[in-house]
């Protein structure tokens, strides 16, 4: 499945280390937020560099937080779904493989992890066109 976003302002936390630091970036983002009620949550991975990202609302002060900010680029996005995530986190890489490997992927964008709720994590992978690749 193809989908389209739109250019997403966010607030975010650098894992030290790429791939390896991911729980510690997580931890540093939600850390000043209070509530995460409401919140969307990115995990967006783009040569070697993982953050962890919150959408901005109205009122974020993400200096007052100790956030960094940014935008994840909107384009055109190959997507997959992944149920019951936290169960199944090493299958994460090979899902993005198995649509890196059906798509022309677009190497000036991000993937883009979006934590849709505790139960569903939706991956995206930058496309460059609309057709997938033949075998």
């Amino acid at each position: 499945m193809h989908t389209v976003l739109e250019d997403m302002p966010v607030m975010f936390v650098e894992a030290p280390g790429g791939l390896t630091g991911v729980a510690d970036a997580w931890e540093r983002l939600e850390a000043p937020l209070g509530s995460l009620r409401g919140r969307r949550f990115y995990g967006v991975y783009f040569k070697g560099s993982y953050r962890a990202c919150v959408a901005t609302t109205d009122g974020d002060v993400p200096g007052e937080l100790g956030l960094d900010t940014a935008l994840i680029p909107g384009g055109l996005y190959a997507t997959a779904k992944l149920r019951d995530w936290a169960e199944h986190t090493s299958e994460i890489e090979g899902a993005f493989a198995a649509l890196q490997d059906a798509n022309e992927v677009d190497p000036t964008r991000p993937s883009i992890e979006f934590y849709r709720s505790q139960r569903e994590l939706v991956l995206y992978v930058p496309i460059i066109a609309d057709a997938q690749r033949t075998m």
